[in-house]
């Protein structure tokens, strides 16, 4: 095992910070809503067209929100670069537990493995030692939030930025090392969360495929099947090792899916490396 870096570390400085640069999506939608405000200005008669035109990059933008891997708002990490063609990323979201996350790093460590966690803040505080054991194993710890609030989404960039930045400083006190990289909850955001990302260094990491393996009931050759049957270099794949679906018998998804996604991933040929391993910072 690897030693960790010493504790304490500064979460990055202005230099550090990533410009914004509104997506085109933010954009039009200013020149919607400055022509918009013109229009009725000038030709009070327009006005119903114009509120529907407002309306229209409303619905856009929380179209864009609502859809996990868009890239409307913003950069959004679906697949690994092209120089990891030979490599698939594993994430487990909503950790730690310490009832499935020892298991899971049991599994990984067998297949010789790296995977990236993307931790919660409030969950890696109360069991910080895990989160060192993850860390210790050669794995990579990321940003998931303080809390798991289901409506992050609806929170305005004042409150978002004190939910991640909560985050940031309790996993980099934790493990030594500020994140990377970050997942919403559920996948879900609002045009906040790009310009947050970008004051505190952070890059936006969806998926290219999830297993749903949140969901109770479903049985593990369907989760499997969700992430393995079209498998091939580049992929992100998601798990979960907090807040696990349970199939028939009462285990967790992640577990029962986990060897033989890994043993799929060995027989095509492909290595289980971390986010931060193979992408570049921005």
């Amino acid at each position: 095992m690897k030693p960790l870096p010493a504790p304490g570390v500064a979460l990055p400085d202005a230099a550090n910070r990533r410009p914004w640069r509104p997506s085109p999506l933010l954009c039009g939608a200013a020149a919607v809503h400055v022509g918009a405000a013109g229009a009725m200005l000038a030709y009070p008669e327009s006005m119903g067209v114009a509120l529907a035109g407002i309306g229209a990059t409303h619905a856009a933008m929380c179209a864009a929100g609502l859809w996990p891997r868009s890239n409307w708002l913003g950069p959004n990490l679906l697949r690994l670069p092209p120089s990891a063609r030979d490599c698939v990323a594993l994430t487990f979201d909503d950790g730690p537990n310490p009832a499935l996350t020892p298991r899971v790093l049991d599994m990984l460590d067998q297949h010789g493995a790296r995977a990236t966690f993307f931790c919660v803040g409030q969950r890696a505080a109360a069991h910080p030692e895990l989160v060192r054991e993850i860390v210790r194993r050669g794995h990579a710890v990321e940003n998931h939030s303080m809390y798991h609030r289901l409506h992050f989404s609806l929170f305005g960039p004042g409150r978002m930025q004190r939910d991640i930045a909560a985050a940031q400083q309790v996993l980099a006190d934790i493990t030594g090392q500020a994140p990377r990289f970050f997942r919403a909850p559920a996948g879900l955001r609002n045009p906040f969360l790009e310009p947050v990302l970008c004051r505190l260094g952070l890059q936006l990491a969806a998926w290219t495929r999830r297993g749903f393996d949140t969901r109770s009931g479903d049985n593990a050759a369907r989760v499997a099947q969700r992430l393995a049957g079209k498998l091939a270099g580049r992929d992100i794949l998601l798990l979960h090792d907090g807040n696990p679906g349970l199939d028939a018998a009462g285990n967790p998804h992640c577990t029962t899916v986990l060897p033989g996604l890994l043993a799929a991933i060995e027989r095509a040929g492909l290595r289980c490396v971390t986010l931060r391993s193979v992408v570049p910072p921005a």
